[in-house]
């Protein structure tokens, strides 16, 4: 390769920094600049420092929630669907989210609004019962607050 198509090539990508070094060698083809393959474009690139890896952004992975940071403040419900001898089922789950606690769990054939407020209640009144020893006004200020339409949104 000559020195002046790798001139061509270098001042052809700094008018064009955005493209890519295969979309920059199709692009000098039809503009009749050089005619070079995209190996040649790329390996002229990395000689003149002018082909970095793209940017990425720091992950955010782990920061999205923050964990709390005494029992029975964030509690999590999962609803899964199984099947258990050719019949379906849905698994509603309970768990605690500052220790991972299972505070209630239950099977049933379907699954609505009404069934999950059920079983919050059960699992708040289960809670009460283990913690009768405690002062029973920090455990009814501690639960969760989820209401009717926050239930409605995830279903």
């Amino acid at each position: 390769m000559e020195l002046w198509e790798k001139e061509a090539i270098i001042e052809f990508h700094l008018k064009n920094p955005l493209e890519g070094y295969r979309r920059l060698t199709f692009m000098m083809l039809d503009a009749d600049v050089v005619a070079v393959s995209p190996a040649s474009v790329w390996r002229v690139l990395k000689q003149a420092g002018l082909l970095s890896r793209w940017k990425r952004r720091p992950s955010r992975k782990g920061t999205g929630f923050e964990q709390p940071l005494q029992p029975y403040r964030y509690w999590h419900i999962d609803v899964s669907y199984i099947n258990l001898c050719g019949t379906f089922y849905y698994l509603c789950s309970i768990l605690d989210g500052f220790s991972r606690f299972l505070v209630q769990w239950d099977l049933r054939e379907s699954m609505r609004e009404a069934d999950v407020e059920v079983i919050l209640e059960r699992a708040k009144e289960s809670i009460r019962k283990r913690s009768h020893a405690s002062s029973r006004t920090m455990v009814r200020s501690s639960f969760p607050a989820i209401s009717r339409s926050s239930l409605a949104s995830r279903a």
